[in-house]
């Protein structure tokens, strides 16, 4: 008897009796269709016993140490991926988002081929039976499912699908599974991707690195090409998301470079951009330090481009002062009530905005293309004041680096020294003024934002150490004396 033999017979065992959701049909013959889909994809018998058993462990008296024993670490692994968080003893209708999150969260750290595989069999053999009923019911259908929301099932089907799609896009269980979706949720995801697409692979092996950010690195590809390649958890939709947004913003007058492609690169994705002849502003202070004040012109010119466009409500562009309040809340407002509540009336006090803001405006993101700047990283376009944006400056040039300079000098590629330099000079000629008194103002309100932004990151961390309550704790009697002796956050 072979593996595969053996898993339909010990779930056959162990799903004796139950059913399929809404009909009489026996529960085992869902795990069987799990393993008939991935047949298509995969020879791996493993992985195919794994479809087979893999709601042992969720949805009956089954354990993990059994199928390991019985079929192996290998296929325990992967029925553990598949296996949601019981939350025994509370409401399992309560528990639907949660269990959901857990689980995706597993799947997006696991970046495992053979787990999407597993992932991409399950759910499409679960859409399926969706898709009937729904065919059957229309929307009544949602009262009879523990998630009664559609737009929260929705959320999940296209997150699992915008998970896997970079590996998976090519396969007819994938394609079939976009149809499904759309079938249900119309639009939410372009025709395109229920027919055939292989993404162009490219390799960044002998590239020089132009720079660095939160969303992934800058190579120059050729003479005349740069890819940004994403980090591992941006999906296809976060990097669409983005060329619209440049797109966006070069209708309203910003220069910027608009992707022509999207590649794939290993497991991550690319956005290909035709900048001949041209290097970061950070590349640049790097090679000539004695031209930062140059540059610092530059820079501040761009900025006032960005913030003299004023955006109307219909281009959905976020407000950015809704994230610092979100910062606020899950930063400062931990560790001391009374200088939350100072920063939150510093923060509501100033006008609502529908002034343009980049919201990652940096020199690892401006590229000098035969003597004019280019902006790059659209994702975080916003409205608000500009002096979030100051904020953010100060945060990426001078607060990051108080502790340890390296982490300036490593992602701007110049030294500590020159980029709080480069922040001063930056803001002499964006403010227009040699006064020293002055430009020190808004550093200070500059400060409390970006000590804001700094809190919050250090909170997020799974595990807070002492060195990191000791910087919290010094930041909050910073701006406790910040707010001691600001009135407003404008200038």
């Amino acid at each position: 008897m072979n593996i595969i033999e053996e898993a339909i017979i010990y779930a056959t065992i162990l799903h004796q009796g139950k059913t399929r959701k809404f009909t009489d049909t026996p529960y085992i013959l869902h795990p069987l269709e799990v393993a008939q889909i991935l047949s298509t994809i995969t020879e791996d018998q493993e992985l195919i016993a794994a479809g087979i058993l893999h709601d042992v462990v969720e949805d009956t008296d089954g354990t993990l140490e059994e199928i390991e024993k019985r079929f192996g670490k290998r296929v325990a692994y992967f029925v553990s991926s598949e296996s949601e968080d019981k939350y025994p003893g509370e409401d399992r209708e309560k528990t639907w988002v949660k269990r959901k999150e857990g689980s995706i969260a597993k799947l997006k750290s696991c970046k495992d081929i053979d787990v999407e595989m597993l992932w991409l069999a399950d759910k499409l053999s679960n859409i399926r039976s969706l898709a009937g009923l729904y065919s059957e019911k229309g929307e009544k259908l949602w009262d009879l499912l523990r998630m009664h929301d559609p737009m929260k099932q929705c959320w999940y089907y296209r997150t699992i699908a915008e998970t896997i799609e970079l590996n998976l896009n090519k396969t007819g269980a994938f394609k079939e599974y976009i149809k499904h979706i759309n079938s249900i949720w119309p639009g939410t995801f372009n025709p395109e991707k229920a027919k055939y697409k292989k993404y162009t692979e490219v390799s960044i092996d002998g590239c020089r690195r132009l720079g660095y950010g939160a969303k992934g690195e800058v190579y120059r590809y050729n003479d005349e090409l740069v890819i940004k390649v994403y980090n591992d958890n941006n999906t296809y939709s976060d990097i669409e998301r983005e060329i619209a947004l440049s797109r966006r913003a070069f209708v309203l007058g910003i220069p910027t470079a608009i992707s022509f492609g999207i590649v794939s690169v290993g497991n991550r994705y690319g956005a290909m951009y035709e900048l001949m002849d041209s290097d970061t502003v950070s590349g640049l202070i790097k090679k000539a330090p004695g031209q930062m004040d140059n540059y610092a012109k530059t820079m501040a010119s761009l900025a006032h481009q960005i913030h003299s466009i004023n955006v109307e409500d219909d281009d959905f562009f976020p407000d950015a002062h809704e994230r610092i309040k979100e910062y606020i809340s899950e930063g400062v407002a931990q560790d001391d009530e009374a200088v939350s509540s100072k920063c939150l009336t510093l923060l509501n006090s100033l006008p609502k905005a529908a002034t343009l803001i980049h919201g990652d405006f940096h020199t690892g993101n401006v590229f000098m293309q035969k003597g004019e700047p280019l902006l790059i990283d659209m994702d975080m376009l916003s409205k608000g004041h500009p002096i979030i944006e100051i904020a953010d400056l100060f945060s990426t040039y001078v607060a990051r680096g108080e502790v340890d300079q390296s982490v300036v000098s490593n992602y701007m590629g110049f030294s500590y020294e020159t980029a709080k330099k480069f922040f001063l000079c930056f803001l002499k000629y964006y403010l227009d003024t040699e006064n020293e008194k002055r430009i020190s103002e808004v550093t200070d309100k500059a400060m409390v934002l970006s000590y804001i932004r700094i809190i919050r990151k250090l909170h997020q961390k799974p595990r807070i150490s002492e060195a990191d309550q000791r910087r919290i704790e010094s930041l909050i009697e910073k701006l406790r004396v910040l707010t001691g002796k600001i009135d407003t956050l404008e200038f």
